[in-house]
């Protein structure tokens, strides 16, 4: 039998990282997925994927904004999975950070969450990318290209993240394909979004998105084995009128 495949992803209990841990599930893979809060979600997921596969999902509880937390993770990945094909750096922290109210904890939190743990996970698992010709994929924003207001420190760390998704592709290939997906209006912010029918007529397509969308983009960008350091916008048009 041939050993299937394995994907470590962050924030994979809910939303978007659910979708795409339902999807390459379906696709044979074997997830290792990271959760901070949802417990219980996370555990259901579980079990569901165990029972239609045994032993093709496992969970792991982490602060991907405290390094020692990161750093039991990432052995607890090394210790599970002797092999991993691809890396998703999904799980972003996103809130507003207004000039005359933000303060150094929102900083860290930021851009530890969003791009200093996609940094340290894929330097922790370049080796064994590296041994399987992987890949690495990175959601990014719309905000890291063109800002949002009031959320200046989600947009640097973002725009950050992008131009760590390129310098890892020129760094780590030619073994290893690194690539981006910048979702659009996909799914409103847990805490709602009040300009929510303003954000629509901004978008080309006059509709939201859905997980699907973004699922599409990383199965292709999963099999797209000459394409590296690209930055997929998956927005419905909405980068074009911002």
């Amino acid at each position: 039998m041939t050993q299937s495949k394995t994907m470590v992803i962050t924030g994979g209990a809910l939303r978007i990282g659910k979708a795409l841990v339902l999807a390459f599930h379906e696709h044979g893979f074997t997830i290792c997925f990271q959760y901070r809060h949802s417990e219980k979600e996370a555990h259901d997921l579980c079990e569901l994927l165990n029972s239609k596969r045994n032993n093709s999902a496992f969970a792991f509880q982490c602060h991907l904004d405290q390094q020692d937390s990161l750093n039991q993770f990432i052995q607890s990945i090394h210790k599970q999975c002797n092999s991993i094909d691809l890396l998703i750096n999904n799980a972003s922290d996103f809130y507003p950070t207004p000039i005359n109210t933000a303060n150094e904890k929102d900083w860290y939190a930021l851009m530890d969450s969003n791009l200093k743990a996609p940094f340290f996970l894929a330097q922790a698992f370049a080796e064994k990318l590296k041994a399987q010709k992987g890949n690495i994929i990175n959601l990014v924003d719309i905000y890291g290209e063109k800002p949002l207001q009031q959320h200046s420190i989600y947009s640097a760390s973002k725009a950050g993240l992008i131009m760590l998704t390129k310098s890892l592709a020129l760094e780590l290939a030619p073994e290893i394909r690194v690539n981006g997906i910048a979702p659009g209006a996909i799914l409103w912010p847990e805490k709602g979004q009040e300009n929510q029918k303003e954000i629509i007529e901004k978008v080309a397509l006059q509709r939201q998105g859905n997980e699907k969308d973004i699922v599409d983009a990383a199965l292709y960008l999963h099999s797209a084995d000459y394409v590296t350091g690209q930055i997929i916008q998956v927005d419905g048009g909405r980068s074009l009128n911002m």
